[in-house]
Formats: structure tokens, C-alpha cells, sequence
């Protein structure tokens, strides 16, 4: 294993210290429980936006948190759930007055832990609403979810619902975005290797050099099927297919298309993706009329990418164009 660490055991706590250190004028940074905030929370009279998982996976949600996005975020260790007590924490930071939208992506510990910690922030007298995010098309259910697991819808979701609340609008509107994103966004994945955990110090799965996994999740998680590597096109047709049919999307339908590394996967190869699908959708008469291309939810050194497509209208095409100024998105301001 070469990894630019000091002490496995020390990783996560010097990469919060080097946020913090890197982004002081954004975010102020918890080590126990951990958790990243707004400078400036918690904000009164606005409705607070809250989301987290395991660390290893960034930028999401670290970097998300900031004006016209997330108001805080909690993450684990690498790979492991936050804790119900970082998530009261966080409720706690982003409670102006006004409840709190909790976002969890639909890993058991994740849920888990917002549901407890939203019963231990209601029992506060903070009013919080949750909304689990389950868009992965690859799997109906495993061992590490309640269903679909959660991918790039949730990046879209916190923007928008960030978008929501810093225009004012109340908890019962920003729940109802969050739901309405996780019923119009549908992502699959794939892997071309393992990734690395420091603890592990080795893959955490097996895939040798002439195969890929189709439907992987971002843990290594096994996916719809393993099968011999094609061509970059050939991918791009298995994925976008799979989350087309699923919703399904028809013609005329307007999108927000993500293409997203894993964490080992350069840029160039993204692009590639991103050709791909763009020419895929054009042909069926879906409208990508908003993207991102590039490293969001990641698997540490993981090679491979996921796609997502949420359907937009009016409204969520306003939202996601609303200004956001985070360490991991920003423009309009």
C-alpha cells in the first residue's frame, strides 16, 4: 500500500485539521463527534440542511457544506457510518429556528444513524424531517442497504434543498424538493479495480485486470454483474441504459446529467463517459440541459465512474442555478 498518510489510525483526524486549516473563511471543523458546519451557523430563520456518511467518499459531504448548500455534514470514519451523536451535533449547528432537513444516502448505518439522532434532536425540540436518498439502479437490496443505496442524486438533492432553504422557504417545502429529487434521480455504477482502505492496507475485493464490475457500490459493494472489460462506449450503453429504462426518462424530458469518478478514474477518461452519454441521450430526445463531470462521490483510489440523470423542471432547474459558494461546488458568487 503507498498512501500519503501518517498513522492509519490518525487519517481521518489530520484530514479534518487540513480542512479546517484550508477553509476557515467556509466551514469550522468538530473532531468528536466529527462533523463541518457554516462558519456562520446556525442561521435564524432559515431552515437548515444536515447530511453525512463515511468518510472516504469526498468530497461528499465535507465539501458541500456552505452558502446555498449544506449547513453541516457528519461522516464517519473511512467507510463507516457517523454516529447518532454527530448527527444531534449537527441538527443542534444548523437550527435556526426553523426545523432541520436531514439528507442520509440509504446505507443501514447511515439511516440508522439520522433516525436516532433526529429522535434525540425532536426530543430537544427541534423539529427535523429525514429523507432517504435510494437512486442506485443496480441492486433492489444487500447487505449494506435498505434497498437502492444512495449515489449522486444526494449531491443534487443538498444543492437544490440548500438552494430551498437559503431562499427562505419553509422545512414542508424543502422535504417535499428532497422527495421529489429522490423519486426523479436514478444512478448506476461501475468499477475497473478495488480501492484501498487504509486500515485494510489491501483491495477489498478482488477483480482481476481483464474484468469490471457493473453496478458496484461505492464500499465495493457487488453490483448487478462481473464480466469481461469492453470498451469505454460499450460501458456508457450497460449504465445508461439501466437508469434510463428504470424511471423510465422519454423524449422531451430535460436532465441534469452527472458523470462521477470513483476516485482513481483522470478526468480524460470522464469526458470520455460523458461523450457517450450525451450523444445516448440526444439520440432519444432527453435534454441535458445541466452537468457536472468530474470527481464527486468517490471510493478513495477507486478506478471506475457512475452516472446519474434527474429529471428537472422549472423549478429544480432554478434551484441548482442559485448561487453556492462551498469548498467542492461554487459559482454565483
Amino acid at each position: 500500500m503507498k498512501k500519503l498518510i501518517n498513522k492509519v489510525e490518525n487519517v481521518v483526524n489530520e484530514e479534518m485539521m487540513g480542512i479546517g486549516k484550508a477553509y476557515p473563511h467556509l466551514v469550522k471543523v468538530n473532531l468528536d463527534p466529527y462533523y463541518v458546519a457554516r462558519v456562520d451557523a446556525p442561521i435564524m430563520g432559515k431552515v437548515g440542511i444536515v447530511s453525512g456518511t463515511g468518510s472516504g467518499h469526498e468530497p461528499v459531504d465535507y465539501g458541500f457544506v456552505g452558502y446555498g448548500m449544506l449547513d453541516a455534514a457528519c461522516d464517519g470514519d473511512i467507510f463507516t457510518c457517523q454516529t447518532p451523536e454527530a448527527v444531534l451535533a449537527c441538527d443542534r449547528l444548523a437550527n435556526g429556528g426553523m426545523g432541520v432537513l436531514n439528507i442520509a444516502k440509504n446505507f443501514s448505518g447511515d439511516v440508522m444513524s439520522f433516525e436516532v439522532g433526529g429522535e434525540l434532536a425532536s426530543a430537544e425540540g427541534i423539529e427535523n424531517e429525514l429523507v432517504v436518498i435510494a437512486d442506485d439502479v443496480a441492486v433492489e437490496d444487500s447487505t449494506w442497504t435498505q434497498g437502492r443505496r444512495g449515489l449522486g442524486s444526494a449531491l443534487f438533492a443538498e444543492k437544490v434543498c440548500g438552494a430551498a432553504a437559503d431562499q427562505g422557504r419553509n422545512l414542508q417545502e424543502c422535504t417535499a424538493i428532497c422527495k421529489q429529487v429522490n423519486d426523479w434521480g436514478r444512478s448506476m455504477g461501475m468499477a475497473l479495480t478495488s480501492c484501498t482502505t487504509p486500515a485494510k492496507g489491501s483491495p477489498t475485493f478482488d477483480l482481476p485486470d481483464d474484468m469490471m464490475e457493473i453496478g458496484v457500490g461505492v464500499h465495493g459493494e457487488p453490483g448487478r454483474k462481473r464480466m469481461p472489460l469492453k470498451e469505454a462506449d460499450e460501458i456508457v450503453e450497460i449504465l445508461a441504459d439501466a437508469v434510463i429504462t428504470d424511471l423510465p426518462y422519454k423524449s422531451g424530458d430535460e436532465v441534469w446529467a452527472l458523470v462521477n469518478g470513483l476516485g482513481g478514474t483522470p478526468l480524460v477518461e470522464l469526458y470520455v463517459v460523458y461523450n457517450k452519454l450525451a450523444d445516448i441521450c440526444s439520440k432519444l430526445g432527453i435534454k441535458i440541459t445541466r452537468n457536472l463531470v468530474g470527481n464527486y462521490v468517490t471510493s478513495l483510489d477507486m478506478a471506475g465512474c457512475s452516472i446519474t440523470l434527474v429529471k428537472l423542471d422549472y423549478n429544480l432547474t432554478k434551484l441548482w442555478d442559485y448561487p453556492v459558494n462551498t469548498f467542492a461546488l461554487r459559482w454565483g458568487v
